[in-house]
């Protein structure tokens, strides 16, 4: 396979990481040497995009991971419990969508972590443009800065929510990990890929948040290790059948990922191209308005729908009232966006208005 993306993406990381863990063979390549055919077959340029050997491309790392694990059906990263499972795709969905903007903010809010990505982007994936390399590292700077910190909401108001959102999964993730290997069991889910996507390449790469992971959180740092480089041993395990210890974890999740879920899709029902929200106490203001990510919101939904009477009931106690998004009519805008719901085959959209690749 061939994976098409830059070595320092968020979910480029991520996929590499499941691939790894199958033992699928791929070579990684910069998408914009082939950015026409590319976009003609995915519909626009995203990190990564994935190139199976018999030449179908696919975009989208979620769909991309539960369309290999067809494949892979005696050693699921899907919990067989309905609750765990759900439990499983709402944490990589808010690993997926709520911690971008904190690994951004480190990334392009602190010099030296600044200086030393840019130039990274602008050689990996900017040579093939015929202008000085001090201009093209200016404008990554800008570009990244402008379209994923500034533009995110990320302002002397905001800025240490954003980092505190950090904090707290490090605490979390570490209190878990100090009772068992993975997230959901002795073996890893699809949580801990989705939370490998900030946690490998952002938070454990980037100087300024791999300095805090390694100091206040080292089983966290223990665990990208592993996730890295996971022996055929734990490929096979026994999964967590209560999900109560999970609780502050699930707290945290309904306070940031769902708050911003439901903003987003109100807005977005109202025609609004950005919005305001207010999260844990602290308000962010015109926000993009993001199409995919009311999507995202009407794919949790319809998991939870698909669930038993009894499981549902389960979740409802578990997550509490303000998770209600995922249940009541009351959120329920249309993204009319992958109908047939042919991903990771469909043509994708952009996240962000501004056009700027995940």
């Amino acid at each position: 396979m061939i994976v098409y993306g830059a070595s320092v993406s968020y979910y480029t990381g991520k996929l590499e990481t499941y691939l790894r863990f199958r033992n699928i063979d791929y070579e990684r390549r910069s998408p914009y040497p082939e950015a026409k055919r590319l976009a003609q077959g995915v519909g626009c340029i995203q990190h990564p995009i994935l190139e199976d050997d018999d030449g179908r491309l696919m975009t989208d790392t979620s769909p991309i991971l539960l369309h290999l694990e067809k494949e892979y059906a005696d050693n699921p990263i899907l919990p067989d419990d309905p609750v765990m499972r759900f439990i499983a795709l709402l944490i990589e969905d808010y690993a997926d969508e709520w911690l971008w903007r904190p690994a951004m903010h480190y990334r392009w809010s602190y010099d030296h972590d600044r200086e030393l990505l840019s130039r990274i982007l602008a050689d990996e994936l900017l040579a093939h443009l015929k202008m000085p390399r001090f201009f093209r590292i200016r404008m990554v700077k800008k570009r990244q800065r402008t379209g994923f910190v500034i533009n995110d909401g990320v302002t002397a108001e905001t800025w240490d929510h954003v980092e505190q959102g950090y904090h707290n999964i490090l605490a979390l993730m570490s209190g878990v990990l100090e009772r068992r290997p993975f997230l959901l069991g002795s073996k890893p889910s699809i949580a801990d890929f989705g939370l490998m996507g900030p946690m490998l390449r952002h938070f454990g790469q980037d100087p300024t948040p791999a300095e805090i992971m390694r100091d206040t959180a080292p089983a966290v740092y223990e665990w990208v290790a592993r996730m890295w480089h996971i022996p055929s041993s734990h490929q096979q395990g026994d999964w967590l059948t209560d999900p109560t210890d999970l609780q502050r974890l699930l707290q945290e999740i309904v306070e940031t990922h769902l708050a911003q879920l439901k903003a987003n899709a109100l807005a977005y029902a109202s025609g609004a191209k950005k919005f305001s929200m207010k999260v844990q106490g602290c308000t962010y203001q015109k926000l993009p308005v993001s199409r995919y990510r009311v999507y995202c919101l009407e794919i949790l939904r319809e998991n939870f729908a698909s669930l038993d009477e009894s499981s549902q009931s389960e979740l409802k106690t578990l997550l509490g009232a303000e998770a209600e998004l995922l249940w009541s009519d009351k959120v329920c805008a249309e993204s009319d966006y992958d109908r047939e719901r042919a991903a990771p085959f469909n043509r994708a959209i952009n996240v962000f208005e501004d056009g700027v690749p995940k």
